[in-house]
């Protein structure tokens, strides 16, 4: 018997998405990595300079890239990332809004850019005495972002963080340096 897929409409749903959930949930997960607790909003509040990142479209092209939260009076953060496109040469910029997962001194956001639709934010390191740097991630391996609240990093702190992402099962050859060599 041959089906005609043009007649069966939606009917196959059930057994297509058992598929692709069977797939995604196949996908590398930081579940065992831990967000930062004692997190501090108010100290992490202000501008972030991106000095590495994994490529990924929604930052193609772009440099001196920086992260902007403004916590609001609902414990709710303004997002505003901000880069400028080497090859359109114009700035781009996205508003998003974040949410603490769970209490507001874990490093657990949900972030959203385009509503209804939220990532995971997953801070997983941070320098504790001055949130001079932190390590970014979401529910899987395929984000990665280590910020900064000057534009560059010092190379010790760098190797060092770039030392620890990949102990903890980041593709260090996937990870690329943000320019932030240039004045705004």
């Amino acid at each position: 018997m041959q089906i005609d897929h043009r007649k069966t409409g939606g009917k196959y749903w059930w057994i297509i998405m058992p598929v692709v959930l069977l797939f995604s949930a196949c996908a590398p997960s930081t579940r065992l990595i831990e967000p930062v607790d004692r997190f501090e909003v108010n100290r992490y509040t202000g501008r972030w300079y991106e000095i590495a990142r994994y490529p990924h479209r929604f930052e193609k092209d772009l440099s001196r890239v920086t992260a902007t939260y403004t916590l609001n009076e609902d414990g709710s953060l303004d997002v505003v990332n901000r880069g400028y496109n080497e090859v359109s040469k114009e700035w781009k910029s996205a508003r998003g809004k974040a949410y603490f997962k769970e209490e507001p001194t874990l490093g657990l956001l949900k972030v959203s850019f385009f509503w209804p639709f939220y990532g995971e934010y997953k801070v997983i390191r941070l320098d504790r005495k001055d949130y001079s740097y932190a390590v970014i991630t979401s529910s899987t391996f395929k984000y990665l972002w280590i910020l900064s609240r000057e534009p560059q990093l010092s190379q010790e702190v760098l190797d060092g963080l770039l030392k620890e992402v990949e102990e903890l099962g980041f593709d260090r050859s996937r990870i690329i340096m943000v320019d932030q060599s240039s004045p705004e």
